[in-house]
């Protein structure tokens, strides 16, 4: 069995889920061969360019400017079209290729840009083998989901309506584990957690995350933690963002009630500790807070895709969304006087490599 994964280079987001995926193969699976690709790469120069380059300055410094892009590509339909046409043209060739060239029985896209592009070539007979879209967003999912794809793979239940909206009543969406860490597959354990943290056991804790990238408005978020209570404890994850870690590690020396993290591959535990979640990124780390139990809060960065997805955290009661930093506190307050129950019944649902597998062998 060959599988081929298509992720980005655009945060954790995309990478995490193919590395998952990838370990839950091998795991059932040893002789498997599979292989994780840059999208980007293969795609070629112009979409690595286009999509790529500056990515860091625009995510992180100029949000409006990923907003206007976000509208124009994926929302106006005169520019949607454009864009299609040009993705199909200058990088459908790059992805076709990289797909015939590892001889694969199945393709799996955990970036949406591939999925749109394979998927399309999947519908019109130039790919031949099974297109699987593995889905981290709640909603905005227009190039996520597709009537060429032949499996959709989703991290929340509720994205099914949009899918079927969009690829077509028929289309085949499943809902699974597998497309993070194997750790939120069993319960957490929030007092071992604590002590790996240095924290005492009964003490509210909050989260403060901007995802991979360290985006959104941080400082902020910490500040309305600690205003929420003399004794929250906070911890600010900052990815691999050092720019930002050094900001708050210095904005924030002397507050021994804040922790100023970077990139962690311990979120379980960090999870397993919290109460509450302050995010500015929804994807998968919204997931894994609510199958924790933790109390989800986003903030600090609603534009583009995370606009449709705040929207819909919003319609399914799954997280608070906040626009303004002087709301957060009040929001935290209210948050962490009524926990959320952890999510037992994940651990029970069916992997994502099992599916993915199936669908090959049958192909």
């Amino acid at each position: 069995m060959r599988v081929v994964i298509f992720s980005a280079d655009i945060g954790e987001g995309h990478d995490l889920p193919a590395r998952a995926l990838r370990d839950g193969i091998l795991q059932r699976r040893p002789d498997a061969d599979v292989l994780i690709l840059d999208t980007l790469a293969c795609a070629g120069p112009v979409a690595r360019f286009v999509v790529r380059n500056g990515a860091e300055l625009v995510l992180g410094r100029l949000p409006w400017l990923f907003d206007l892009q976000y509208w124009l590509i994926a929302r106006f339909p005169p520019t949607r079209a454009l864009m299609r046409r040009l993705s199909m043209l200058t990088s459908g060739g790059g992805l076709r290729r990289a797909v015939a060239a590892h001889r694969a029985d199945v393709v799996v896209c955990t970036y949406p840009g591939a999925n749109e592009i394979l998927s399309t070539a999947r519908r019109a007979g130039r790919v031949s083998v099974p297109v699987v879209s593995a889905i981290t967003d709640l909603a905005g999912l227009m190039y996520w989901a597709h009537p060429g794809t032949d499996l959709h793979l989703v991290i929340h239940p509720e994205s099914a309506a949009e899918i079927r909206d969009i690829a077509g009543v028929d289309a085949r969406v499943e809902y699974v584990r597998g497309l993070t860490s194997p750790e939120f597959e069993r319960p957490g354990d929030g007092a071992a957690a604590r002590a790996w943290l240095d924290l005492a056991p009964s003490v509210p804790v909050v989260v403060v995350s901007g995802g991979g990238w360290g985006v959104g408005d941080l400082r902020g978020a910490v500040r309305a933690a600690l205003a929420a209570g003399p004794d929250v404890e906070v911890l600010a994850l900052c990815g691999r963002n050092a720019a930002v870690r050094g900001a708050l590690e210095g904005a924030f020396a002397h507050v021994p009630r804040v922790r100023v993290m970077g990139f962690t591959d311990r979120m379980g535990d960090v999870l397993a500790a919290a109460d509450v979640l302050v995010h500015s990124t929804a994807g998968l780390t919204v997931m894994e807070a609510l199958v924790r139990g933790v109390r989800v809060i986003s903030y600090g960065w609603g534009v583009g895709h995370l606009r449709l997805n705040n929207r819909a955290y919003r319609r399914f009661g799954m997280a608070e969304v906040v626009d303004g930093a002087t709301a957060l506190t009040a929001t935290i307050q209210r948050a962490l006087a009524s926990p959320r129950a952890p999510d037992s019944a994940y651990g029970e649902l069916p992997t994502a490599a099992e599916l993915v597998l199936a669908l090959g062998d049958h192909a």
